[in-house]
């Protein structure tokens, strides 16, 4: 499994909107195409008015597939320049699990 790191650095005092317009317009199109939600943080201490978000895939070609269905998808786009001016900075890691988390990593997100 997979898991992949977004990493927004925003305007200074904007997350708050971020999340307002995520939520209003960004989530529902972004949960249609991408399996696994992990998680979804704003920094509390460090770098700050950063926004961290995991998602988790079964294999590389399967977030391939998910990442360009959601792209392809008029209500992600209608989204995306709402949130841009928002937004200074971002950064994508996709990590590999450990042998050893694979298996809890499948239970968390079957509990969800």
């Amino acid at each position: 499994m997979y898991v992949e790191e977004r990493m927004y650095t925003m305007v200074i005092g904007k997350a708050a909107e971020y999340f307002r317009l995520y939520e209003e317009f960004g989530m529902k199109p972004q949960l249609r195409h991408l399996p696994h939600m992990v998680g979804y943080y704003l920094t509390e201490m460090g770098p700050q008015n950063l926004v961290v978000h995991l998602w988790a895939y079964d294999d590389l070609n399967q977030r391939d597939r998910c990442r360009a269905a959601l792209a392809a998808d008029p209500e992600w786009q209608a989204y995306v320049p709402k949130i841009r001016p928002l937004m200074i900075t971002q950064e994508t890691r996709v990590m590999k699990c450990a042998p050893f988390f694979v298996e809890r990593l499948k239970k968390m997100l079957a509990a969800a």
